[in-house]
């Protein structure tokens, strides 16, 4: 993953997210990943440098992989993927109101979230290093 800029600073920020339908209900079928799929783009369009590098659905989760800068909250960006796409199904398909009876959802509540980064050992020695270039440039005289 390269280093993202933005106007005043530079950032490194991936997440896996996890989330499953409401009740762990089998219900993200072949046909059901194509719409997720073409639903999932239009849902970050209106937050600019937000980007799936990955995902993977399985009948009752979805993996993913994203870019979220440090100016977006994550639990904002899992809310608006999962408020947008379970609109778009239920407006595509009929069964989420079979499924889901009289309930307006299709997404469980929660999320799982961590980071994904460059190792530890890595950053204590670019950290070491940084210290090592650094010593010294600095004169202040008074």
């Amino acid at each position: 993953m390269e280093i993202r800029l933005s106007g005043h600073g530079a950032y490194r920020t991936e997440y896996h997210i996890v989330w499953i339908p409401k009740y762990h209900r089998r219900i993200l079928n072949p046909g059901v990943r194509g719409y997720l799929a073409k639903l999932f783009p239009k849902a970050l369009r209106k937050m600019p440098g937000c980007e799936i590098v990955s995902y993977n659905m399985q009948v009752d989760h979805i993996h993913m992989v994203m870019i979220i800068p440090p100016k977006y909250s994550v639990s904002e960006v899992v809310g608006r993927l999962k408020g947008q796409t379970a609109s778009g199904l239920r407006k595509k398909f009929g069964w989420p109101k079979k499924v889901y009876w009289k309930e307006n959802v299709v997404w469980s509540p929660g999320y799982f979230v961590s980071t994904v980064g460059i190792e530890e050992e890595k950053i204590l020695k670019y950290v070491e290093w940084q210290g090592r270039q650094d010593s010294g440039q600095t004169k202040f005289e008074f």
